[in-house]
């Protein structure tokens, strides 16, 4: 079985701007979704984002911690995904060998910091050797829609 892994990369907006409608979208869908970032300030960051995001919305999520397991969307410094999850959204770019857990997989960069775009483009080349996963481009078009790639 393949999984899609698509890459998303960031140009006219922020990853504070982007992950909570992608992860709305993604529970609307029906996915329980992991974030993943080795980045203590950054995970604090969008923990509020998600709170905030949209004065009409709610997405119910967690910091890893004692609750994790009850958690739709779980965000951690972790290697797991103690929440089940079937959504693993990468942002600092690394992703796991083993995807055999998730249904599909969100990678999320910075399209103009050259480390990120460089890592985003090995990435994307190891990816495409192997036969258990899909990777699929989305980039932003001037309106900020996501298209996807040729």
């Amino acid at each position: 079985m393949s999984i899609d892994i698509n890459f998303y990369q960031l140009a006219a907006r922020p990853l504070d701007a982007v992950l909570p409608r992608l992860l709305d979208k993604a529970l609307a869908a029906g996915f329980r979704a992991v974030v993943r970032t080795g980045d203590a300030a950054l995970l604090a960051r969008l923990d509020a984002a998600l709170w905030t995001y949209d004065a009409a919305s709610f997405l119910p999520h967690a910091v890893d911690g004692p609750h994790a397991a009850a958690q739709p969307i779980l965000l951690t410094a972790g290697d797991g995904a103690a929440n089940d999850a079937d959504l693993l959204v990468a942002i600092d770019g690394v992703l796991p060998g083993d995807l055999s857990p998730y249904k599909r997989a969100l990678y999320l960069f910075d399209g103009g910091d050259p480390v990120a775009l460089d890592l985003a483009r090995r990435q994307w080349r190891a990816l495409r050797e192997r036969d258990d996963v899909t990777p699929v481009y989305w980039r932003e078009d001037d309106a900020a829609r996501w298209e996807k790639a040729a």
